[in-house]
């Protein structure tokens, strides 16, 4: 992230300068997600799905979602056009950005039927988002770290800076939570997968083209996140152990190995890297 504005400008200069940013807009747009989640969740507990107002909380967090993660595909664009690099600006290898990625299916989201449950991966994601962008840069410009010589000095000579206790506590949160919450979003896409075959086996209107989208989608995921891999695992050896029961019937035993082939079969098909040359090596960079 940029840093924050100097300290030396006064309050409303560096409230100015930090809202000018495209990054203030990407928290924005975050913030805003996270609001109208807040806002659909409560017209979903009341069974007022289709108000006025849960439409609107709906439609308008996909869209600020849809916003954040333009952003960052736009900047990431922008340094690849800077650099030259026309390799990494082919279409299969931006389809292999997982910021491109979650892009996509914002903007899937936003004008399929409602699917509240896809909500929460990107709320989850805009939680962490606010919370670094509120202790990386709105803390330090509302109130600047005041410089103590008491405490010693910096490697460069300079005072040391007094650390933000809601800074510290903020940055304690995410360091804590981080890997349960990556944890926690692997598990609600692979839900959420399941949930789309149901509705796919119940014939719901385009409920078989939005599966194979998020078919695709889950298995990019697949390869780059190491948190989705565990999940996937978690989940698989559960199932395995379920219809290893000796009071399973064989149907749903063959059920079972069927839609375990099924989906390497998907996996197989759906495999970006073997069309972007080699392999994306998994790792737990979250998207933006």
């Amino acid at each position: 992230m940029a840093p924050p504005p100097p300290s030396s400008l006064p309050l409303t200069q560096r409230l100015m300068h930090l809202a000018q940013t495209l990054q203030f807009g990407w928290f924005i747009g975050h913030l805003t997600l996270i609001f109208c989640t807040l806002r659909y969740c409560l017209s979903y507990i009341t069974l007022n799905f289709y108000s006025r107002w849960a439409k609107f909380s709906y439609r308008t967090a996909f869209i600020a979602a849809a916003a954040t993660y333009g952003i960052v595909v736009y900047k990431a664009f922008r340094a690849r056009s800077r650099s030259a690099s026309r390799a990494q600006s082919s279409p299969l290898a931006l389809a292999g950005d997982e910021n491109v990625q979650y892009l996509a299916m914002a903007l899937i989201w936003l004008f399929s039927r409602q699917v509240p449950l896809a909500l929460l991966p990107f709320t989850v994601y805009s939680v962490f988002h606010v919370a670094t962008y509120t202790r990386s840069n709105l803390i330090p410009t509302i109130t600047p770290a005041q410089q103590s010589a008491a405490t010693g000095s910096s490697p460069g000579g300079r005072p040391a800076a007094k650390p933000s206790q809601l800074g510290d506590s903020i940055g304690k949160f995410i360091k804590e939570y981080y890997d349960t919450s990556m944890m926690l979003v692997a598990g609600l896409e692979i839900f959420l997968w399941f949930r789309l075959l149901l509705s796919a086996i119940t014939f719901t209107k385009g409920s078989w083209i939005l599966l194979a989208i998020y078919t695709a989608f889950v298995r990019a995921r697949y390869s780059q996140s190491s948190f989705v891999q565990g999940a996937v695992g978690h989940f698989t050896a559960r199932g395995d152990a379920l219809v290893a029961n000796q009071s399973t019937p064989p149907a749903v035993r063959q059920a079972w190995q069927t839609l375990k082939g099924l989906v390497r079969q998907a996996a197989d098909a759906t495999d970006i890297s073997r069309y972007i040359g080699g392999g994306a090596q998994p790792g737990v960079k979250k998207a933006q």
